[in-house]
């Protein structure tokens, strides 16, 4: 992991701090920050005078760099003043960070933006501060001596409590994101199990993982149905955080942990499947989630579930054709044994349904291709049960940046799942609808009455290697390629930290 690890917050004038660089703010109408004048007084009005010949706009996004005779300038334009707000400053955060690591800079120094010192608007800065300097350099061991890192970013002024909080929630993401690009040789079912655990003795949780005996034993017949097929140990993986008294309703996070997926004997593509590595970043947004509760330790109750395994072809392997039986009891028809995340997920939520009274259930999984067909790779497609649940998902994702889009789980599109030869088939209409039919698969896992929100986050859990998914223009916060470790900050914002 190479991601910001210092941030330190001051009260000292911005021009008074020893470092490589100092970076101030630009609105297009030429207004500079609060700490910018003062800067701009020791450039003898550099700043002022190239605005006014036009050589910079404040126009968000752009960049420049003045030079003096102590630490270089980065000048950020912010765009309209009556525009800016949370994901600007975000955005701010993650392009100065770049541009520290481009130019080598080891300790930057910035002003809080804009001058609101209110506490969320620090958290964005972390955030965008601490998720742009992300690097996934674990395995580049040639190109060891080239790699840069930038190391400390000084913030003046702001608030002290948001950028903590914000400095958390974003190394929880790096967290995620690092599971996510790590090989299925090493994130593997053991290896989820073992830093649940981690987590687990950081944040005082109760954590449980069942080995292929016991789940197989206790009834998961989804997942040990996927699971057949491959001698890489599979695992289920319980976390309880109770923050507060037990009469509190736990609020549940549901991952889809497929370490690998092959397709299994209805195999995919050779072309792109070394990305199917990235099928259990379902997982690794509940575990960067609890990585933020376990750092934070909120006044709330969370319950985390995760099944995980490889989906393989070997000799033991399912097959399309078989039946299996869930936990809950209802029997599956498979027709595709590439339709595999939807049967382990089912196992997780009739477990949690079963095992706790949930206020709500979130669940997460690169679930269907259709969803990149419907929302390309900007927005999570979302679905559920409840009204009031789906409404606070979306505020959330205001708040946050993180864009969702609602399906309709219709009673003509539940029909589509219903098996002449089994309770449900893992399947829905061909060609027809496939996201919702996955989000219509899950709903009969989740037991009647519990308020239940479904993410299928195939299109925005990572990026491919040409930039496709978040390029920097886009979210200049987000990795040139890889995992995103996306609506992790949505969900801790639903789940009200």
């Amino acid at each position: 992991m190479a991601h910001l690890s210092k941030l330190n917050h001051t009260t000292d004038a911005l021009d008074s701090i020893k470092s490589d660089a100092i970076a101030i703010g630009l609105f297009e109408d030429g207004t500079l920050t609060s700490r910018g004048k003062s800067v701009d007084k020791t450039l003898n009005g550099q700043i002022s005078v190239a605005y006014k010949r036009n050589d910079i706009k404040g126009k968000e996004g752009e960049m420049e760099i003045f030079y003096s005779d102590q630490s270089p300038v980065i000048v950020i334009g912010l765009g309209k003043s009556k525009d800016f707000n949370n994901e600007s400053i975000r955005k701010v955060g993650g392009s100065l960070a770049k541009k520290a690591i481009t130019k080598k800079y080891t300790h930057i120094a910035c002003e809080n933006f804009g001058g609101k010192g209110t506490a969320d608007f620090g958290q964005a800065l972390a955030e965008g501060l601490i998720l742009g300097s992300y690097q996934f350099n674990d395995y580049l061991t040639k190109k060891k001596d080239e790699l840069f890192e930038l190391k400390k970013v000084t913030v003046s002024g702001g608030s002290h409590v948001g950028l903590s909080k914000g400095a958390e929630i974003a190394k929880s993401v790096c967290f995620a994101r690092d599971l996510g690009n790590h090989p299925g040789n090493v994130s593997t079912p053991s290896r989820l199990a073992n830093d649940a655990k981690k987590i687990g003795r950081k944040g005082k949780m109760k954590v449980s993982v069942f080995d292929r005996e016991k789940f197989t034993e206790i009834g998961m017949g989804g997942l040990a149905g996927v699971a057949a097929g491959t001698d890489e140990p599979p695992k289920f993986i319980l976390m309880e955080y109770w923050g507060t008294k037990k009469s509190v309703k736990p609020k549940v996070l549901v991952g889809k942990g497929l370490t690998f997926d092959s397709g299994g004997i209805s195999i995919k593509p050779a072309s792109k499947m070394d990305e199917m590595k990235f099928d259990m970043c379902g997982s690794a947004v509940v575990l960067g989630c609890m990585h933020a509760i376990a750092a934070l330790k909120p006044k709330i109750n969370v319950v985390a579930a995760i099944s995980s395994t490889e989906n393989m072809s070997g000799s033991k392997a399912y097959k399309p054709g078989d039946i299996l039986t869930a936990y809950n009891g209802k029997t599956i028809e498979v027709l595709n044994t590439d339709a595999e995340g939807r049967l382990i997920l089912a196992d997780a939520l009739s477990y949690v349904s079963k095992h706790y009274d949930p206020a709500f259930i979130f669940d997460f999984a690169t679930l269907t291709g259709a969803v990149i067909i419907a929302l390309g790779h900007i927005a999570t497609g979302i679905m559920g049960t409840d009204e009031k649940l789906i409404e606070k998902v979306k505020k959330s994702s205001a708040r946050t940046g993180e864009k969702v889009w609602e399906f309709p789980l219709w009673e003509e599109y539940c029909e589509q799942v219903q098996s002449r030869i089994a309770d449900v088939k893992n399947m829905g209409s061909p060609g027809q609808a496939g996201t919702i039919a996955g989000g219509a698969f899950l709903k009969e896992f989740v037991r009647e009455g519990i308020p239940w929100c479904h993410f299928d986050i195939a299109g925005t859990a990572w990026d491919d290697i040409a930039g496709t998914a978040w390029d920097d223009k886009e979210k200049p916060y987000g990795p040139k390629a890889g995992a995103t470790g996306n609506v992790i900050r949505l969900v801790l914002d639903a789940i009200g930290l």
